[in-house]
């Protein structure tokens, strides 16, 4: 298959799945269920597009295990949340603004299945690379996708274990890595995306590749990540999430400041 019919399969299924999270969130009004299915989603895309590419059979493999890996680890975090908890703060806040509108919510859902084929573009750059053997940009690019998928992993721990503690309602997470960034998920999300920037080295589509953290950034700072957690923070945790605010860095992890 061309990348093009590639990235064509890879959105005809993801509207198709997000079609059936779609029909489920209209029975159980929770729509936290599209962020699963879009996590889900990429791990499936990885493995298709992997399948499916022209290029050496290393890159295809390295692709379709750490894009499914992170995808599914994702996912699955992704469900448990869903399943247990009541609809995220988020679409809580659009649910008030759009009531159950099933049209409405049909296109964000179907946007999400937009985005699930607009991040597979990383996924064609490395399914095309005609290198088959090691060297130092895989090795350098399987490097960044351990580190950034055990940050992932330790900070979605590490709120987990904060939120439900019921002493803590109320409270905003200061522990582990969250004392170095409000939103150390996001960045190790972030730095996974360079990942295949490196696995896509040699590639003929190599440009394809940079859509991932470039994208991603521009999502995660100014239009679904950052701005709406915190908006949500805000009116769940008040003062204390403002002080969090002063101090921490938004997403690059350092050092705390003083609150004055």
């Amino acid at each position: 298959m061309t990348p093009w019919q590639q990235l064509l399969l890879v959105w005809t299924l993801a509207a198709i799945l997000q079609g059936v999270a779609w029909a489920r969130q209209q029975r159980t009004r929770n729509a936290g269920i599209v962020d699963v299915a879009w996590a889900l989603g990429l791990a499936g895309a990885a493995a298709l597009v992997a399948a499916t590419g022209a290029g050496a059979t290393l890159p295809r493999l390295l692709l379709a295990m750490l894009g499914g890996a992170w995808g599914l680890r994702l996912g699955l975090h992704l469900w448990r949340r869903v399943r247990r908890e009541a609809e995220d703060g988020r679409y809580a806040q659009l649910r008030l603004r759009w009531g159950d509108a099933p049209l409405t919510w049909l296109a964000m859902f179907q946007f999400q299945a937009l985005l699930i084929a607009v991040f597979s573009l990383p996924f064609l750059s490395v399914a095309a690379n005609p290198v088959g053997h090691w060297n130092a940009f895989f090795i350098a690019g399987i490097g960044i996708w351990i580190a950034s998928v055990t940050g992932e992993a330790v900070a979605d721990r590490q709120l987990a274990r904060f939120r439900h503690d019921p002493a803590n309602a109320g409270k905003t997470c200061r522990a582990g890595l969250w004392r170095y960034s409000r939103h150390p998920n996001y960045f190790f999300e972030w730095l996974h995306w360079f990942a295949y920037v490196l696995l896509a080295a040699h590639s003929p589509l190599w440009w394809l590749a940079w859509t991932g953290p470039l994208v991603m950034y521009v999502f995660l700072r100014w239009i679904s990540g950052v701005p709406w957690a915190e908006q949500q923070a805000l009116r769940s945790r008040g003062d204390d999430y403002a002080r969090y605010q002063r101090t921490t860095p938004m997403l690059f992890p350092w050092f705390p400041k003083e609150d004055r």
